[in-house]
């Protein structure tokens, strides 16, 4: 999963040249709003993830320690995450960090990309406007509903929909005028108010076309909106808005109801607290103390570092829930050793970018927790079906870069001694046990998925204070800004894609996705390998967590009547969405991998395919074999 991607702009851009920018003075009013908006958000964000880190591990304290549950917790914990991924939201916007592709937008050059930008930016203000008055109306509803445990209305959690929305359009507001001239913003406001007026006018039309009409909302308007470079939860959230609004009768204020129950999973949760975990990892220096004892175990072989790499990928990667932070955790310790050594550039990225889609199933992976929360599948069993999967996928790309390194001359290291490695890996057990820990409290019941990543944190500041010193405090406020806007990221696009999936069920297409699934030539193998095209495209284009939140719940119970393992199924989609999502020319994560690594793109593109083969082999293994996904449930 990536929100590399940009968003609407990152700080503040240059205005375009142009007589008809706005006044210095009201450009300069709109840039103090927009930080003190920034510093508002970010700050309350962060305190909301402190809270919900102690609520948890005290709920967890309290119940197996002093067997004396607190009964509130869960309630209190579910109240403030609604408001942190709001907080979220609109950090997420500030910071260019909602997850939108970005390859139409920089094939167009900066003039006309900036002006896509404009329309990106007016289509989550149309957005915002569309949905207050079905949240206002959804709010006064929940307002006569009274929380069982903290005996007050529920009005004041939802009141967090309208708050984030609301900010997250005059932030939207705010960067235009910061960013565009006059001219700019009203060929845009034109632009959209055109599409807008036609869409109106032709409502007679869209009502007669019938699923015709899914089309035109679900498949033109997204990928318009996506190609636009409108962040890809907004561009659900409209789409789904516009197609009730003028093809239905059902009422508005049903998608804030979506919304919310796709975001308010106390499951989800543990989204946050696993960032939390896997940001403190890279800050302590777990992650370099694993690294380390790897390399001090194995890097004196040829291609020894690309073993280490491999290997130091699949013990840390799936925590943080970004796989940037993943890759950014490993390529600044080995990547200017590598070079010493000879690896070719183009060689490391295209490591860096198939091991991360390699790892993509190990637990505990935030991918894992997402589909088990829209689909229903035990956490519990994916978390013990996914490693694995992510082995077999891991043999394939070590023989293929023991096949790229036979011939390369290569500087290798001197092989360290007994007492280093033992020194390695005393430093490195901590750091080894964290994941074991983190899998046995989960599957063995005594911490659910959401409590056992407080534990991890607390686990890790503990290691901090102790074995891994220094331990830096003033990390403490970055890290916790980091965890709020990529959870805001995530869960508004699982909100979305709830919204959207419910509308798609009730217009009869996941009937006629059923319908034409069963009569896929092949049975149980026709249906697996259109799943494995479907997700390795969808992947690339809406950057996989997007698509398995979106078709998950539509497709899972199709797996079901074809006698699929919901297990094995979703290895096989989430190994698909994973090479999909860094394989090239689409796949976003691919160029991430170049920009942390600081390699041209042009050097892996073309290196990085026998990789891609090989995970593709290994996806191929895995959907054949289903005792690789569920032989230890």
């Amino acid at each position: 999963m990536s929100s590399e991607t940009s968003g609407l702009g990152s700080g503040v851009a240059a205005p375009l040249v142009g007589a008809a920018a706005p006044p210095g003075g009201l450009r300069r009013l709109a840039l103090r709003v927009d930080r003190a908006i920034g510093v508002a958000a970010e700050a309350t964000g962060a305190t909301l993830v402190v809270a919900e880190i102690v609520i948890l591990f005290s709920g967890v304290v309290s119940r197996y320690v002093f067997n004396s549950p607190l009964i509130w917790s869960d309630e209190l914990a579910n109240f403030l995450f609604l408001w942190l991924t709001m907080c979220g939201t609109v950090v997420a916007l500030r910071r260019d960090e909602h997850m939108r592709l970005t390859t139409f937008i920089a094939w167009i050059g900066p003039r006309w990309g900036d002006r896509l930008g404009a329309i990106a930016a007016l289509v989550v203000i149309a957005f915002v406007l569309e949905i207050l008055l079905p949240a206002q109306e959804y709010l006064g509803q929940q307002s006569f509903v009274e929380l069982v445990t903290l005996h007050i209305s529920d009005a004041y959690r939802v009141a967090a929909l309208l708050v984030g929305f609301t900010l997250a359009a005059v932030i939207a507001l705010l960067r235009l005028l910061e960013t565009q001239t006059w001219r700019g913003f009203l060929l845009a406001l034109a632009v959209v108010a055109v599409i807008a007026a036609a869409l109106w006018v032709a409502q007679p039309l869209l009502i007669a076309m019938g699923h015709g009409s899914l089309v035109v909302f679900f498949v033109v308007i997204v990928a318009g909106c996506v190609a636009a470079g409108v962040p890809i939860a907004f561009a659900f959230a409209i789409s789904t808005l516009s197609y009730l609004a003028l093809v239905t009768d059902a009422p508005l204020t049903i998608v804030v109801n979506r919304i919310d129950d796709g975001i308010s999973n106390l499951l989800l949760l543990a989204v946050p607290m696993f960032v939390v975990l896997g940001l403190l990892m890279d800050s302590t220096g777990i992650a370099r103390a694993l690294v380390n004892f790897l390399a001090a175990l194995i890097g004196h072989v040829r291609g020894g570092l690309t073993y280490v790499l491999l290997g130091a990928m699949y013990l840390v990667s799936g925590i943080s829930g970004s796989k940037a932070a993943d890759m950014a955790a490993i390529a600044p310790i080995l990547c200017p050793e590598m070079r010493r050594r000879g690896t070719h550039p183009g060689e490391l990225a295209s490591l860096l970018a198939t091991s991360s889609a390699m790892s993509e199933t190990i637990p505990p992976s935030l991918v894992l927790i997402a589909i088990g929360s829209v689909t229903n599948v035990s956490i519990a069993a994916l978390f013990t079906g996914g490693l694995l999967p992510a082995a077999v996928a891991a043999l394939g790309l070590v023989i293929v870069a023991w096949w790229r390194s036979r011939g390369v001359a290569e500087t290798t290291a001197v092989r360290a001694s007994r007492g280093e490695i033992g020194r390695a890996l005393l430093i490195a057990v901590p750091g080894l046990t964290l994941p074991l820990i983190i899998r046995f409290a989960v599957v063995e019941g005594v911490a659910t998925a959401t409590e056992v990543s407080t534990v991890g944190v607390v686990y890790t500041v503990l290691l901090g204070l102790t074995i891994h010193r220094p331990f830096v405090w003033r990390r403490i406020y970055p890290i916790l800004v980091d965890t709020v806007s990529l959870t805001g990221a995530i869960m508004l696009i699982i909100g979305a894609a709830t919204a959207m999936a419910w509308a798609l069920t009730q217009s009869g297409f996941s009937q006629w996705l059923v319908d034409c699934m069963a009569a896929v030539p092949g049975g149980q193998l026709g249906f697996l390998a259109i799943t494995i095209v479907a997700f390795l495209i969808l992947g690339s284009v809406l950057e996989g967590l997007p698509a398995i939140v979106l078709f998950g719940p539509l497709l899972f119970p199709v797996a079901r009547s074809m006698g699929v393992h919901e297990v094995h199924y979703a290895m096989i989609v989430i190994l698909a969405m994973g090479i999909g999502l860094f394989a090239p020319p689409f796949g976003v994560g691919f160029f991430s991998a170049c920009a942390i690594g600081r390699i041209d793109p042009d050097d892996a593109v073309w290196r990085i395919w026998p990789y891609i083969g090989a995970l593709v082999v290994a996806l191929v293994v895995v959907a054949l074999i289903p005792w690789i996904s569920i032989g230890f449930l």
